[in-house]
């Protein structure tokens, strides 16, 4: 069965390069970075299965943490012209780019969301949980979500550690955070105010629905329901119970299949297993269908 991985992540060669120019030792604070097949896509082939097609998102390096508000605009776009280059030049490998935007440029946000709109290549923006030390659904950035609303424009909901905390770690922190930054959105009625918005969380919804029952008793019943609306991935390194816990919670039409690859198992990521889990769950293979592939398509809106 063909099938669409809705969050794989590459570093490409020249932003990376601009990134290292700013910060020399981002391999250092960011080791994941240095597995290979984030930059040389001759190498990602030798690991592809010749029929998943990847919609990609870079990796959580951003230039709004590291440059002002009038540099960081240069270094998204120059950094979104090569993701489209990439695409293009791979059709058969990546279906589709996911844009990066400069957080500490709204303005300049505004404007690269409009851009994508009528992009070949790009179809929505990459969020992060946090931004400038801010909760992603603080107001401040609530023109972000109105304009992705507007526009038909999916969001890819990515976290990153709060720098707040002193005990960050890869395990747990960034379920954690993912998890906060939905009740964020819920309480911040992001859903009832732009209804059109269409959020792909990353890991699987993270700890929402193993947590459904103390959101549904202890939440006020339309944020309850706002936190049915978001669209999850399948990116949690396999473990079947806990993607049928989620299919239950979100419903089949709201799970994507994505991976995270080329992260997490190496060295070509965790597709296999995770392939193999979603096999495992009990569902049709109309269900599988929409998980693999259809429901993909429809957020990005290239169903028919």
């Amino acid at each position: 069965m063909p099938k669409i991985d809705v969050f794989a992540h590459v570093l490409l060669p020249q932003y990376y390069h601009n990134m290292l120019a700013i910060e020399p030792k981002l391999a250092d604070l960011f080791p994941f970075i240095q597995n290979p097949l984030l930059m040389d896509m001759g190498k990602r082939r030798e690991f592809w299965d010749g029929k998943t097609q990847q919609i990609l998102s870079y990796v959580n390096i951003n230039p709004e943490d590291y440059v002002s508000s009038e540099r960081s605009p240069f270094l998204c776009r120059q950094a979104n012209q090569e993701l489209e280059r990439v695409v293009s030049e791979n059709k058969d490998m990546f279906l589709a780019g996911v844009a990066m935007v400069p957080m500490n440029n709204l303005a300049e946000t505004v404007n690269i969301i409009k851009d994508i709109a009528v992009s070949e290549h790009l179809v929505g923006i990459q969020l992060f949980t946090r931004a400038l030390g801010k909760s992603i659904a603080d107001e401040e950035f609530r023109i972000v979500f109105e304009t992705c609303s507007r526009l038909g424009l999916p969001i890819w909901l990515h976290p990153i550690f709060d720098d707040r905390k002193p005990d960050n770690n890869i395990v747990f922190s960034w379920e954690y955070e993912l998890t906060q930054a939905m009740l964020q959105i819920v309480q911040a009625d992001l859903y009832r105010d732009f209804p059109n918005l269409k959020i792909i969380v990353h890991h699987a919804g993270a700890m929402i629905p193993f947590f459904a029952e103390r959101i549904r008793h202890i939440l006020p019943k339309e944020q309850e329901r706002d936190f049915h609306q978001f669209y999850v991935d399948t990116a949690i390194l396999g473990n079947p119970k806990a993607l049928e816990l989620t299919v239950d919670y979100f419903g089949v039409d709201r799970v994507l299949f994505g991976t995270d690859a080329p992260l997490g198992i190496q060295p070509a990521g965790a597709s296999q297993v995770i392939i193999d889990a979603i096999e495992q769950l009990p569902l049709s293979e109309k269900e599988r269908k929409a998980i693999f592939t259809e429901n993909s398509l429809v957020v990005i809106g290239r169903k028919d």
